[in-house]
């Protein structure tokens, strides 16, 4: 579980551990890292009563994302559709948004999202502004993109033993903050520029080349300034300025043998018009309270940048627990498939089924068996 920065997708704190421990109790240990300037973003992961009232007590505001089925009772209704309400005894406001996603190729998508803020202000605050901002915990996915794919690159941790693998994710964790902080530094050094179109894989192949060919690793801070020659080979191939994405969530069971089919469409990869997100008034499925209370909505803090991003817990790093019952890979070594020649034919055995293929099914007395671990 980590709270990342969605402007720079910079970490402020990780915490891993067994998956028997869920993912709003990971959470809660990051909570001391929040701040009265933060504007923290999470999914309906987290809805639940305790760990909305521990946010709240750290002074942190927050746009978070409510189940469907969850009934909010109706203080007061606002002029933006919106309405005030009481969750933990903590005074909140409740946005219900319809949202449309219409995209280049005439594709649309429509979904609905409740959600709850402290920002109980609808002048300063309006709803379709908080719907908009609460896109921005995407960026959090592509930190984690760049933790599982580009660094990992499809390898596992090479570690089969709890204490190796915390070993190996504090490393992993120190490796990408490093290159985020080059990343942030190369974009201030040229104002105006947005930390989104500095590429992480030319901060990573560039750091990677000065640690093989020690080259470029001291160099004169009056030729190469402050950024370096990694700043520099960013600077020197900026992203284009990010277009609006839109993907639908697909789920895939872990557990089963077989690929699910996919039955919705993938990333659009033309631009989107833009989306349209507006607060519904129909508050039909809510039960008031009878006299509602007086509208004292007050005026929060105004937070300064929306830092905090709370992803579930699917998307963690693989975490420390148990040791693994398939075969230790590594990055230098990685697990072959071995494969044998049996009488129904070859099979084949990955560092993804070993624990089932090493245990072959009976297909009768007078078959031989193949034992692959013996092979």
């Amino acid at each position: 579980m980590t709270l990342v920065e969605t402007g720079t997708r910079a970490l402020l704190g990780a915490v891993f551990g067994p998956t028997a421990e869920g993912a709003t109790s990971y959470a809660s240990r990051l909570l001391h890292l929040l701040r009265p300037d933060m504007l923290v973003l999470w999914d309906k992961g987290f809805d639940g009563n305790d760990f909305l009232a521990s946010v709240t007590a750290t002074r942190a505001q927050f746009p978070g994302r409510l189940r469907s089925n969850r009934h909010t009772p109706v203080l007061t209704c606002l002029a933006d559709g919106s309405y005030l309400s009481v969750i933990a005894a903590e005074k909140v406001r409740v946005i219900d948004a319809n949202i449309t996603v219409t995209c280049a190729d005439g594709t649309v998508f429509t979904g609905s999202y409740r959600l709850v803020t402290t920002l109980t202000d609808a002048g300063r605050y309006p709803a379709a502004v908080l719907v908009g901002l609460y896109h921005q915990r995407w960026e959090h996915e592509s930190a984690y993109y760049a933790l599982r794919h580009t660094i990992m690159n499809g390898r596992v941790l090479r570690s089969g033993d709890p204490a190796g693998v915390e070993q190996d994710m504090w490393a992993l964790f120190t490796l990408y903050q490093a290159l985020r902080t080059m990343m942030v530094e190369a974009a201030e050094s040229l104002p105006g520029t947005d930390p989104d179109r500095c590429c992480f894989t030319i901060a990573l192949k560039t750091a990677r080349d000065q640690v093989v060919q020690a080259a470029a690793v001291i160099t004169d801070p009056a030729d190469a300034g402050r950024v370096g020659l990694i700043g520099h080979r960013i600077l020197a191939r900026l992203l284009p300025p990010r277009r609006q994405r839109v993907s639908t969530r697909k789920v895939k069971s872990p557990m089963s043998r077989y690929s699910t089919a996919m039955t919705t469409a993938g990333p659009i990869p033309a631009a989107p018009s833009p989306v349209s997100a507006s607060a519904s008034s129909n508050l039909a499925n809510h039960t008031p309270n009878s006299p509602p209370s007086p509208a004292t909505t007050g005026t929060p803090p105004t937070p300064t940048a929306a830092t905090g991003s709370l992803a579930s817990s699917r998307k963690t790093p693989p975490a420390s627990g148990a040791p693994a019952t398939s075969p230790p890979t590594s990055a230098t070594s990685p697990w072959r498939p071995c494969t044998d020649s049996s009488p129904d034919g070859p099979r084949v055995a990955s560092s993804t089924n070993w624990a089932r293929a090493s245990t072959p099914p009976q297909h009768g007395p007078q078959q031989a068996l193949h034992d692959l671990r013996k092979r």
